[in-house]
């Protein structure tokens, strides 16, 4: 009877405590993002804009003073202040003149498939989320048609960028209305325009957990067909719309990431450079292997452009953390990207305000912390860019 009181007062107490955190990020939301509780990119100073761009400071400021392009915002002080879609107009404006297609638009061309990236670890804190978003963010602004997706119920990726699961998603609203076996929706009805040009969205909440239980009672049924290709389906319908596709996967190998690694032609594995993760990390390999020859005996095509390991959360200063990374690099050579990661507070320092370091601004924090974060983040997101270019034969 003790054990019934306890179970039922514990569960009262879950759900009560649940409920006041959902209402208290809500509130805090409300004050961050006022007066609609809507996100907005920040604009970027004209350095920011011209490194963004691939020109000189000089020349953007050129094509102002000619009146060609859109007009930045000129503060007090005389400096030029750049909205994410003026990046974009001028990036169609200097395509047109451009020595080689590409150049400003780095996106698909004729011929070339869409690019769909799986993120992913089973292990918490191996920087998973992080990963996702600043490198879906990243390629949004540096001129590629963008789609990311939240397929982890936790829905982190969903957090950073301005939606929150419990009140903005009360009938749905993520993957799983579109793989569902039942009276699927359309793909397009779960896109969500995000506040940055070339980025879209589909959110994620704990619903996606539903596909993780009725994919075993409809292969029970009979009526789940290749259920691995459902993602993978899904997609085909906007293939069209975008050149890259960056999905959050679940810190778990159930059917939601079979799903996602059927439908991925690319695959990036983060890792966290301690022994208990390397340790991990082993046995999510072995697992994996073992479910893709599943799938692949099942007559899927598991092969893939690339995959890598990204070292997250590395620190240079760290003895322990250097020797199992000249392990890993040992191991696995060029699998392993050449650009790490770091630890930084500027990064875990700007989640507080649910955004991603390219979100907020550099005043924010001290100089260098903020620049060696963004330093380290976009050497890891360029090496990625440069594989996307090399799978369509590029560079």
């Amino acid at each position: 009877m003790t054990t019934d009181l306890f179970a039922e007062d514990l569960n009262s107490v879950i759900r009560q405590h649940s409920e006041t955190l959902a209402k208290q990020l809500y509130a805090q939301r409300e004050s961050l993002f006022p007066p609609d509780a809507k996100k907005q990119m920040r604009k970027f100073t004209s350095g920011e804009a011209a490194a963004l761009l691939g020109v000189n400071d000089s020349y953007l400021r050129k094509l102002h003073l000619d009146g060609k392009g859109p007009s930045p915002e000129t503060t007090a002080g005389n400096r030029r202040l750049y909205s994410a879609r003026d990046l974009q107009d001028l990036r169609q404006l200097l395509e047109k003149t451009a020595r080689k297609p590409g150049d400003y638009l780095p996106g698909r061309r004729e011929g070339d498939h869409l690019q769909i990236i799986g993120v992913m670890n089973f292990k918490g804190g191996s920087g998973k989320t992080t990963t996702s978003a600043h490198l879906a963010q990243r390629l949004a602004l540096t001129g590629y048609r963008v789609l990311a997706i939240d397929l982890d119920p936790q829905a982190s990726m969903t957090a950073l960028h301005g939606v929150q699961p419990e009140f903005d998603l009360p009938e749905g609203g993520t993957l799983y209305d579109a793989i569902r076996y039942e009276s699927p929706a359309p793909i397009q009805s779960v896109i969500r325009r995000t506040y940055i040009p070339n980025l879209d969205l589909i959110p994620g909440n704990l619903e996606l957990m539903e596909f993780e239980h009725e994919t075993p009672r409809a292969l029970a049924q009979g009526n789940a067909g290749l259920f691995f290709f459902r993602v993978r389906d899904a997609l085909a319908q906007v293939d069209a719309d975008y050149d890259v596709v960056v999905i959050d996967c679940p810190p778990q190998l159930g059917f939601l990431t079979m799903s996602a690694l059927s439908a991925a032609t690319g695959v990036l594995v983060t890792i966290h450079p301690e022994m208990l993760d390397v340790m991990s990390m082993s046995q999510f390999l072995r697992m994996t292997a073992d479910l893709m020859d599943v799938i692949a005996d099942s007559g899927a095509d598991m092969s893939h452009d690339w995959m890598r390991y990204l070292l997250t959360r590395y620190e240079p200063s760290d003895a322990p953390q250097n020797r199992i990374v000249a392990f890993l690099r040992t191991m696995y050579g060029d699998n392993v990207l050449n650009a790490p990661m770091l630890k930084s507070t500027a990064i875990s320092d700007a989640g507080l305000t649910k955004q991603t370091l390219y979100e907020v601004d550099r005043s924010a924090f001290t100089r260098s912390t903020y620049d060696r974060a963004v330093e380290s983040l976009n050497a890891v997101n360029d090496e990625i860019s440069a594989l996307i270019q090399k799978t369509w034969r590029r560079g």
